[in-house]
């Protein structure tokens, strides 16, 4: 029997060559880890992008300089709360300012202005170191915005303080006017108070540094006492004001003389001060005086006379 043919050795291809099939599905797994890893790239990318988006929603945008308030008042309403005031004058003087500010007549008077709204500062004063801003600037345009104020205003209890230092009010009222981010048309400082300056600098050095600073001070002074009932009171308080007090552009005094008075001569000045101009019908005006003379060193000559005291 003849053995079996040998088969044929393996070719040079069986023997170093891939087997069939094997090069289609190299290049598809090739293809595959690509796809997987493009896939990859655009997942991260895209939790990378929401990452950074996070976080910038969490950073603060830059705040953008906001450029002042224009208005066509600035003022500030100076009211003396020393304790040569009674607590019913006090009283009288606050609601005073409060009914007047809620009044149709102011509320008119700042609806006629060219921008038709006004910066009011409520603060009250007394000796050198004393001036409290019981509140702060608001722009008040409505009736609304007015309301507000006034409630404020009601709402703070009643400072009572000893001396009587206009120089010191006028000083810090000037300095509030300086500061704020506020552009008036005209600024003017509304002071008010029922005896002459007796501490802090000479009324006259303080009037003369508000007036360089273009601020009108007009004035409301308080004569509701018995003349020389006690011995600061002065008989000629209105003509103290009229020297050394007010002064700048369209600057006035209104006397008060009877309490029945105080509440309408608050609401006639604000409505002068606010509209800029003089209301029909008569009233208690006088324009501030040029000049002065030893009239404007009374208080605090009267102050050391009974107390000795040269501060």
């Amino acid at each position: 029997m003849e053995p079996p043919p040998a088969s044929d050795p393996p070719g040079p291809a069986a023997a170093s060559g891939p087997r069939p099939g094997r090069p289609a599905r190299s290049c598809r797994a090739r293809l595959a880890r690509r796809r997987r890893r493009s896939f990859g790239f655009l997942i991260g990318g895209l939790l990378l992008g929401a990452l950074v988006t996070g976080l910038a929603a969490l950073v603060p945008a830059p705040v953008q300089a906001a450029g002042p308030t224009d208005v066509d008042l600035e003022l500030v309403l100076a009211v003396d709360v020393s304790y040569s005031m009674d607590y019913q004058e006090q009283r009288l003087q606050r609601d005073g300012y409060v009914a007047a500010l809620r009044s149709p007549e102011v509320r008119n008077a700042v609806g006629q202005g060219l921008l038709g709204r006004v910066a009011v500062l409520y603060m009250e004063w007394a000796g050198a170191g004393d001036q409290m801003v019981v509140v702060d600037w608001q722009v008040l345009s409505d009736a609304a915005s007015l309301d507000r104020f006034a409630d404020a205003i009601a709402a703070a209890p009643i400072n009572r303080v000893y001396r009587t230092s206009i120089s010191a009010a006028l000083g810090r009222a000037t300095a509030l006017l300086e500061a704020n981010d506020i552009r008036g048309l005209r600024r003017v400082i509304d002071i008010s108070g029922d005896g002459p300056n007796n501490q802090g600098v000479p009324v006259l050095e303080a009037r003369a540094r508000t007036l360089s600073a273009g601020i009108t001070v007009n004035g409301l002074p308080l004569m509701l006492t018995w003349p020389f009932s006690s011995p600061f009171d002065m008989a000629d308080l209105d003509a103290y004001y009229n020297r050394c007090v007010v002064g700048g552009p369209g600057a006035f005094v209104v006397p008060v003389r009877d309490m029945a008075d105080f509440p309408d001569a608050i609401r006639r000045k604000l409505v002068m001060e606010i509209a800029g101009r003089m209301p029909a019908g008569p009233l208690p005006v006088q324009k501030a005086a040029a000049s002065a003379d030893d009239l404007c060193t009374i208080g605090e000559r009267q102050w050391r006379q009974r107390f000795f005291d040269d501060n």
